[in-house]
C-alpha cells in the first residue's frame, strides 16, 4: 500500500525520536517558553526556605502562579536544588512525556488492533512541535497532558469495560484529573468534564435520560473527587488565603476580562479570537500542520463512515475547543491535551492520506534545514571570535545537516517513502536546530573559569528582557550575586558603566566596546539575542543574521560605588 508505515520505519522513528528529546536537554536554546525561568526561581526559592509549603519568589505577583505539583517536581529532581541544573529539572518532564507516548501507543494499538498504527499515534505526536517545545523543559505541560489524557487513553484501551465500571474508572479518573489540576490548574475540571459526559452520552446512543441515570452520579463523583485533590492545596498551605487571590482571582478568573474593547468583539477579531484559537491549535503540529489539515477534511468526507473511537477523539477535541473559546485570554496552548488525539486521526487515516501534506512537511522541513545551514556557513567562515575560540563546527555537524537534507529530499521526489521520511525529517529538523546552536553551548557561550572566580559572591548587574531572566545567569556565573537591569539598555556601555560597579553589556559581533580607564574588562562570550526590534526583523529577513542575532556580552568592572543600588527595582522581578 502506497506510503504504508512496516515496523522497519517505526523503529528508526522512535530511534529518532528518543535521541531528538533527550539530545540538548540541558540546552539555554531549547525550545520552550518563558515560563520556565520564573518556576525555576519559585522551585530555588521554596528549597531555600527549606519547606514545601508556602511557595517562596522574589517575584512581584508571581508567587502561587501555579499549583505546587510542578514545584515539588523541580525540587525533588534537583534534590533541593543542591543539584541544580536544567538536565535536572528537565528529566521527569520528558519522562511524563515519554509515559504519555507509551500508553497512547498501547491505547490505539489496542484498539486498532495494528502494532503500526499504534507506534504512528505516539510518534506522529511526539512529532509535533508543541510536544517537542512543551514536553521537554520544565513547564507544566507535560504533567497535566499526561494526568488529563490517561482516562481518555484507559476508555480507548477497556472499552465496554471502562464505560460500565461502577467504581474502579471513576475514582482513576478522579485521582488522573485531579494530579492534572494539581499541576496546572482547577480550569481544566470544566473541559474532562464535559468530554467525559460526551463519552458516556455517544455510549449511551445519544440518549440523555440513560447517561443521566446510569453515568450522572460518576461525573459528579470523578469532578468532585478531582476537585478534592486540588484543594489539598489550600489544606496543606499555610497561607490558603494568598493561593485564593494570587491563583484563583488572579490567575484564572482574570483571563475572563476583555483583553481590548469588550468580550464579544474579543471573541471575534484580534490576538485572542475565536479563529486565533483555531489557528493555534493547527498550528501546534508544528511542521505536520498541513498533514493535520488533511486529516480533519479526509474524517469530514468520512464523516458518515467515522468508527466509534474516531467520534470519541473528536469529542474530546470539541469539548477543549468549546471550554477554552470562553475565557478571554484564548491560546492553543491550552489545547495540548487534545493533541494526542489529533495525533490518532492522523494515525488512523495515515494510508488513506494525499502526500500533499507531507510534501508541505518535507518542504518546510527542507527550508529550516537550508536555513540553519546558511547560517552555520556565514557563522563559521566570517570567523566571529569569542575569548574561548571561534564559531566552530565538528566535521560530524556537516555530514549530519547533509545526511538531513538527503533525506528530505528523497521523500519529497519518492511517492513510497514520502510519509515516513516525513515524519522522521520532523525529529531530524530538531536535532539540526541543537547541533547549529552547539557552539553557543561550548566555551564560545560561556565566560570562563577565570572570569567567574572573579564575580564569586559579587554584586553583578546583568540585562532582563523578561521575568527571572536571573535563573539562566545563574547558569552561566554561579556564585555571583544577580540583579537585573532592562534588556533594552544592554547596548549602553557608556551609560551602564556609569551607573553599577560590575555589569554585563552587549555590543554587536566584532566591535569591542569602548570602556573608561578605570574599568576592566574581566570576561565575555557570545549570546544569541532573543528578542528584537521591527528594524532589526528586518535586517535580518534581508540577510544581516549575523549582526542582530548574535552579541557578544562582556563582563566590566568600573570604579563606581553605590549601595543604593541594591535597594533600587531589580527588572528581573
Amino acid at each position: 500500500m502506497r506510503g504504508s508505515f512496516t515496523l522497519r520505519y517505526a523503529f528508526l522513528s522512535l530511534v529518532l525520536a528518543i535521541f531528538a528529546y533527550l539530545y540538548g536537554l540541558d540546552s539555554r536554546f531549547a525550545p520552550k517558553n518563558g515560563d520556565e525561568y520564573p518556576y525555576m526561581h519559585i522551585v530555588r526559592m521554596t528549597a531555600d526556605a527549606g519547606s514545601w509549603l508556602p511557595l517562596q519568589s522574589q517575584m512581584e505577583g508571581i508567587k502561587n502562579t501555579k499549583p505546587p505539583l510542578i514545584f515539588w517536581q523541580g525540587i525533588a529532581s534537583t534534590h533541593w536544588a543542591s543539584q541544580w541544573s536544567l538536565e535536572y529539572l528537565r528529566w521527569p518532564s520528558v519522562l511524563y512525556t515519554a509515559l504519555t507516548a507509551f500508553f497512547l501507543f498501547l491505547a490505539v494499538r489496542r484498539f486498532s488492533g495494528k502494532t503500526q498504527t499504534g507506534f504512528l499515534a505516539a510518534l506522529v505526536w511526539l512529532s509535533f512541535f508543541a510536544t517537542y517545545r512543551y514536553g521537554r523543559p520544565f513547564l507544566t505541560d507535560p504533567p497535566e497532558v499526561f494526568w488529563i489524557s490517561l482516562p481518555f487513553l484507559a476508555i480507548l484501551y477497556w472499552g465496554k469495560n471502562a464505560f460500565e465500571s461502577k467504581f474502579f474508572f471513576p475514582v482513576l479518573a478522579g485521582i488522573c484529573f485531579g494530579l492534572a489540576l494539581f499541576a496546572k490548574s482547577f480550569a481544566y475540571i470544566a473541559p474532562a468534564t464535559l468530554a467525559l459526559g460526551l463519552y458516556y452520552w455517544h455510549w449511551r446512543q445519544w440518549r440523555i435520560s440513560q447517561t443521566l441515570i446510569r453515568d450522572l452520579y460518576k461525573l459528579v463523583f470523578i469532578g468532585v473527587l478531582a476537585l478534592a485533590v486540588f484543594a489539598l492545596w489550600f489544606a496543606l498551605d499555610p497561607q490558603p488565603e494568598a493561593v485564593w487571590r494570587e491563583f484563583v482571582l488572579g490567575e484564572n478568573a482574570g483571563k475572563f476580562t476583555a483583553r481590548s474593547s469588550n468580550y464579544l468583539l474579543d471573541l471575534v477579531r484580534g490576538g485572542d479570537s475565536i479563529w486565533m484559537l483555531l489557528l493555534t491549535t493547527l498550528a501546534n503540529a508544528g511542521l505536520f500542520t498541513f498533514v493535520l489539515i488533511s486529516t480533519l477534511m479526509q474524517c469530514w468526507r468520512e464523516r458518515r463512515f467515522l468508527s466509534a473511537e474516531e467520534v470519541l477523539l473528536l469529542l474530546l477535541i470539541a469539548a477543549f475547543l468549546l471550554i477554552f473559546s470562553l475565557p478571554s485570554q484564548r491560546s492553543g496552548r491550552y489545547l495540548l491535551p487534545v493533541m494526542p488525539a489529533f495525533a490518532t486521526l492522523i494515525a488512523l487515516h495515515w494510508d488513506r492520506l494525499p502526500l500533499w501534506g507531507f510534501r508541505i512537511a518535507l518542504l518546510l522541513q527542507g527550508l529550516v534545514l537550508g536555513l540553519l545551514i546558511w547560517l552555520g556557513l556565514n557563522l563559521q567562515l566570517s570567523g566571529f571570535m569569542g575569548e574561548a575560540g571561534s564559531w566552530m563546527y565538528s566535521p560530524i555537524h556537516w555530514v549530519f545537516m547533509a545526511i538531513c537534507v538527503v533525506l528530505v529530499i528523497i521523500g519529497f521526489i519518492k511517492r513510497e517513502q514520502c510519509k515516513a521520511f516525513a515524519l522522521m525529517g520532523c525529529f531530524l529538523t530538531y536535532c539540526a536546530l541543537t547541533s547549529s546552536l552547539s557552539p553557543l553551548e561550548g566555551q564560545l557561550g560561556r565566560f570562563s573559569a577565570a572570569s567567574i572566580a572573579q564575580v564569586q559572591g559579587k554584586d553583578v548587574w546583568i540585562p532582563c528582557d523578561y521575568r527571572a531572566k536571573d535563573e539562566e545567569y545563574r547558569l552561566l556565573i554561579p556564585g555571583a550575586q544577580l540583579h537585573g537591569y532592562l534588556a533594552k539598555d544592554a547596548g549602553n556601555v557608556d551609560g551602564l558603566t556609569k551607573t553599577y560597579p560590575l555589569v554585563a553589556v552587549q555590543a554587536p559581533l566584532g566591535v569591542t566596546p569602548v570602556i573608561c580607564e578605570s574599568c576592566q574588562f574581566i570576561g565575555q562570550r557570545m549570546e544569541m539575542r532573543a528578542r528584537h526590534s521591527d528594524e532589526e526583523i528586518k535586517a535580518m529577513l534581508l540577510g544581516h543574521i549575523g549582526e542582530h542575532l548574535f552579541v557578544t556580552e562582556y563582563l566590566i568592572t568600573t570604579p563606581v560605588s553605590n549601595p543604593d543600588l541594591l535597594s533600587a527595582k531589580d527588572a528581573c522581578r
